[in-house]
């Protein structure tokens, strides 16, 4: 009977998956993934040092109030450009996870934003007296003579009363003596030379001509007579800090600096020109405390526009075009004028000269 009973089959084993092949799991992301991340995050950490370098050296002058060495000097007028690499900094080291770099790439961003903030924030005109007399400065440089067209255009449109030239070449001196009319700008003071040396102030006000700054490139000055004030008037063209040349920059700023120091109190003062300069340089600042002299764009709500080079806007520019004046004044103005065919924009300033009870 035994033999009849029907044996039951063994019951059949689930078949195996087949093994994962390597690298293809969903928590494995293949042989080399322990070596890859690790690489990774060490090439986001070299990138975001690199992008903090520059930066960073650039921020510590600004802080330390020094111009340095070359490329300080240089990078110093595009203060705002640095914020890019510094920003990329931090996205590199937000990627990396890298806390140490996310600290100083904020620190980078936040010292340098502190910096690049409008000049204006915080800054007051408070006139001494009451105003005597109401007229306008421009100042322009011309780029060689190339912008003579566009500078007569702008003396005939916004007639100002005082005008200071740079760069004032043959083409400039003689376009200013044959077509300012005499009658409009009686006064004048030019120095002529070629290429970028040749300076002229123009004035409807009676004019002393000084011998001005020695300079490479001419800085004549003058001493105009308004409202029965005497108004020192100083034309500004020191030496750009090309690399190579940020001894000459600094020495001829320094000469500048020297010479506002003495006539710091002798009464109201106006220097205008191209500074190669803007408030982010050392040297600038000191001419400014130097001479008791405060920016006339600042005052007048047009800090940060830059002036050169043309082809770039705010505020990636820089402004090394300027209009400083003493407390005699304040400011009604300040606009940002295009000539063509120069890299310098021209600032047109609207000045009000106050009774000091000086005569």
């Amino acid at each position: 009977m035994d033999s009849a009973i029907p044996t039951a089959a063994p019951a059949a084993e689930p078949a195996a998956e087949p093994a994962a092949e390597p690298g293809t799991g969903p928590d494995d992301a293949g042989p080399d993934a322990p070596a890859r991340r690790p690489g990774r995050r060490r090439g986001l950490i070299r990138l975001a040092v690199l992008l903090l370098l520059v930066p960073t050296a650039v921020t510590v002058c600004r802080v330390a109030d020094t111009d340095a060495i070359t490329p300080v000097p240089q990078l110093l007028a595009f203060l705002p450009w640095l914020l890019l690499p510094a920003g990329a900094a931090l996205a590199a080291a937000v990627l990396a996870r890298w806390r140490s770099g996310v600290v100083w790439a904020a620190a980078v961003l936040a010292v340098t934003g502190w910096f690049v903030r409008p000049y204006d924030i915080g800054l007051a005109d408070t006139p001494p007296g009451p105003a005597v007399a109401r007229f306008e400065v421009l100042t322009s440089n011309v780029e060689f003579g190339n912008a003579t067209e566009g500078l007569l255009t702008a003396i005939r449109r916004e007639k100002p009363d005082l005008v200071f030239v740079q760069e004032c070449a043959a083409r400039c001196s003689d376009g200013l003596a044959a077509r300012v009319p005499l009658a409009d700008y009686p006064h004048r003071n030019v120095v002529e030379g070629p290429m970028a040396s040749g300076s002229a102030i123009l004035s409807k006000y009676p004019l002393r001509n000084t011998p001005g700054i020695e300079s490479t490139l001419a800085m004549p000055g003058a001493v105009a007579r308004i409202a029965g004030q005497e108004v020192r008037l100083q034309l500004a063209h020191p030496l750009p800090p090309i690399p190579g040349g940020v001894d000459a920059w600094r020495s001829e700023l320094g000469r500048m600096s020297a010479h506002a120091a003495k006539t710091r109190n002798g009464g109201p003062a106006i220097v205008a020109g191209d500074f190669n300069a803007t408030p982010d340089h050392a040297a600038f600042r000191r001419l400014l405390d130097a001479g008791g002299l405060r920016n006339s764009a600042d005052l007048g709500g047009a800090s940060r526009t830059p002036s050169w080079p043309t082809m770039v806007g705010g505020p990636l520019g820089a402004q090394i075009d300027h209009v400083l004046i003493s407390r005699e004044f304040s400011v009604r103005e300040a606009r940002f004028l295009e000539l063509g065919d120069t890299d310098h924009r021209s600032l047109l300033v609207g000045l009000e000269l106050h009774d000091t009870g000086r005569s």
